[in-house]
């Protein structure tokens, strides 16, 4: 079971990384729709939205309940706002083809109304990120943008059918054989994540550490993919760095502080730091 896969290295992060234009403004790098929170589960919502206006992206607009969004503009007041969002998704009350890229999942329920929202999604022209409650056993349509997974053991076990410990032991045979099985690219998270795209092209990432192991850091990675995507020209180097940094965020915290105290926030907190340190000046 032994498949072909690449390491990506420090080297290809700094080749790769997108330079921002001095001449730019904020529609240089497009738009994110980020499908997230529930009254419930606004704090979903916030991490995926820090990781997104963090990562490169010219405006973020955040679809999520309304009670959410008082919950979550203190903190991220540079968002703007779609309430009640999937809804409006669904009922088409909101011009999808607007957006540069979306991110869909985090602090959603995996129910009828998120499933019809991912249809909407999966019919537009740009890149769709899903996560965590759009994660389901579904086919996907043949796209000209990728289709983006984002699952932890479990939920890769649950949307393939494959044995938990099938997977752990064999993690790019299994993810480089449903990425190319459904046609889309999956980040399968966890120590030495590996993303593998639809061509069967699979890569490795050596950054992170157990610090990673808390609730929130997967919507952080999130929103972290869904901001690149917005300022990288190509696409698959915007989910290997997201990921890449994400980890190195991680590795950063621990170099002072114990892997036991990090909250996913502070992924983000960290990232203006790390990333500077991989950009060519």
């Amino acid at each position: 079971m032994n498949m072909p896969e690449n390491i990506w290295t420090e080297k290809h992060v700094k080749s790769t990384l997108p330079i921002r234009d001095a001449k730019s403004h904020k529609r240089s790098y497009g738009t994110a729709l980020l499908i997230a929170g529930t009254k419930d589960m606004p704090g979903a919502a916030l991490l995926a939205g820090l990781g997104a206006m963090r990562s490169g992206v010219g405006k973020l607009v955040i679809a999520t309940d309304a009670i959410a969004i008082a919950m979550i503009v203190s903190r991220l007041p540079e968002a703007t706002f779609l309430p009640n969002g999937l809804k409006k998704i669904v009922n088409r009350q909101t011009l999808i083809d607007t957006y540069r890229a979306a991110a869909i999942g985090p602090g959603t329920e995996p129910n009828r109304l998120t499933e019809q929202a991912i249809h909407v999604l999966l019919e537009s022209n740009m890149p769709v990120v899903l996560d965590a409650g759009a994660l389901s056993n579904r086919v996907y349509p043949s796209r000209q943008s990728p289709t983006i997974l984002t699952p932890h053991l479990a939920e890769f076990s649950r949307i393939t059918g494959a044995n938990v410990l099938d997977i752990q032991h064999y993690r790019s045979y299994y993810t480089t054989k449903w990425a190319m099985k459904l046609g889309v690219t999956i980040v399968l998270k966890g120590p030495h994540t590996v993303i593998s795209f639809p061509n069967g092209e699979t890569w490795i990432n050596p950054t992170g550490n157990s610090a990673l192991a808390k609730g929130g850091t997967g919507d952080t990675l999130t929103g972290m993919i869904l901001g690149m995507l917005c300022c990288h020209s190509n696409w698959q180097q915007a989910v290997l760095n997201a990921v890449y940094l994400h980890g190195a965020c991680a590795d950063e915290w621990i170099k002072t502080r114990s892997a036991h105290t990090m909250l996913a926030h502070e992924v983000s907190d960290l990232l203006p730091e790390v990333w500077a340190k991989f950009e060519n000046r």
